[in-house]
């Protein structure tokens, strides 16, 4: 009794899996983006403190 009933969108899988990899992409690049800028800060926290006490034995 209805009119035709509507398609469904069509879905580009191309177009998803681009988007979905893009986004990845930049999450990744904010990551990479925060580590390095920590580092630049504060070079010296992310060398373990066994480093510098092995160091500081040996001299």
């Amino acid at each position: 009794m209805d009119g035709p009933t509507p398609e469904p969108p069509n879905v580009d899988l191309d177009k998803g899996l681009t988007l979905a990899c893009f986004v990845f992409l930049c999450l990744f690049l904010i990551v990479m983006i925060i580590r390095c800028a920590r580092v630049i800060m504060d070079p010296y926290s992310a060398i373990p403190t066994s480093t510098w006490e092995e160091q500081h034995l040996d001299d």
